[in-house]
């Protein structure tokens, strides 16, 4: 009997500080030459608006750290599971910029984040091996194919992984991307089950580019004049970035889906990283497109950027668990039905993973 890998709780944590797009209005924008704006801000933040989608993003609180949200989202994911926590053989965080305290710049790893969170969890079990991951925004994705192939090799068979980020702490807000990010953590809970029926994971597929694409995210000085040349931010090549994402990732969701033994027509939602509304919307056309089809089915790809923003990790996992919990308008998962989770981001890498409900 084959033993699948299985998605047995969820679990989030949303931050509470809602930040809306026209409390930008008081901030200076400057061009990467590090001049300002010809344009008012409300002309910049409308079109923002237009071809991102995004109204608000959330923060975290100012005594809240990165760790923090992911141990919120492991809790609810553990009690959800109906788990024992001391069962867990992993604790995989997907993360990229670690612990940043408010007001600070400098990122902390020491002790890792899963290690954090096990220490929140009060986890007493020397052989929940606690390790962080970090792929760019398709960490967490990345993280459930780790999961899959520890469980079917028999290293484990109860795994904890979560997608947490706090981009808040790392945006120059002198850059109009500053806009695009957010702060939030998802959590699963994957366990190995015994059954005669193919359900779970059914396959993956992932590349990382880096000849050319390596520093299409980075971190870099302020688009400030005379700003503190030590200090880096989070930057990116919007344009780059979305020409790379259209090219392969629905690519890489193909692929994924062939490796799976999955018909186009058998998938019922398409978890895509919440970057960008009119990319994502590219991105799945173009992927119904490589198997002949002109449009993508109504509700087939649910869409959570409008509210929580791009909390990079984060977003595919607190999708997942809003569809789930029916907290999503017009969206429901029933047993049975097979979605897909896809990703792309700094590195460059993508991925995609086939999972059946």
């Amino acid at each position: 009997m084959k033993k699948n890998t299985i998605i047995i709780g969820t679990g989030a944590y949303i931050p509470p500080n809602i930040v809306r797009n026209a409390d930008f209005c008081q901030e200076r924008f400057y061009t990467e030459k590090q001049e300002p704006f010809t344009v008012e801000n409300k002309e910049i933040i409308q079109k923002f608006y237009e071809i991102t989608g995004i109204q608000e993003r959330r923060y975290l609180d100012d005594d809240m750290k990165n760790s923090d949200m992911a141990t919120e989202a492991a809790i609810e994911a553990i009690k959800d599971a109906g788990i024992d926590k001391e069962t867990l053989d992993y604790i995989i965080v997907a993360h990229n910029f670690g612990d940043i305290k408010k007001n600070t710049i400098q990122t902390n790893i020491l002790p890792s984040l899963a290690s954090r969170v096990k220490y929140r969890l009060e986890i007493n079990n020397p052989n929940c091996i606690a390790y962080d991951l970090i792929f760019g925004c398709p960490g967490w994705v990345q993280a459930l194919i780790h999961a899959k192939s520890f469980i079917d090799s028999g290293l484990a068979n109860r795994i904890l992984v979560i997608g947490s980020e706090s981009l808040s702490r790392v945006l120059d807000m002198h850059d109009r991307d500053s806009m695009i990010y957010s702060d939030g953590a998802g959590a699963v809970i994957l366990e190995g089950i015994h059954s005669p029926d193919k359900k779970g994971i059914l396959g993956h597929a992932a590349q990382s580019n880096t000849l050319n694409e390596a520093y299409y995210l980075y971190l870099g000085q302020s688009f400030m004049k005379d700003s503190d040349p030590a200090i880096r931010y989070i930057k990116m090549n919007g344009r780059k970035i979305y020409n790379y994402a259209l090219t392969n990732v629905p690519v890489a969701m193909q692929k994924c889906l062939e490796n799976s033994g999955v018909h186009i027509d058998e998938v019922k939602k398409v978890f895509i990283h919440q970057a960008n509304e009119k990319m994502d919307e590219a991105m799945i056309l173009r992927f119904y497109k490589l198997f002949g089809q002109d449009e993508p089915p109504q509700y087939i790809m649910p869409m959570s950027i409008h509210k929580l923003g791009n909390s990079s990790v984060a977003t595919v996992p607190t999708l997942f668990h809003l569809v789930k919990t029916g907290q999503l308008e017009n969206h429901v998962l029933n047993e049975g039905d097979v979605v897909l989770f896809a990703s792309v981001g700094a590195g460059m890498n993508i991925n995609a993973v086939a999972y059946k409900l």
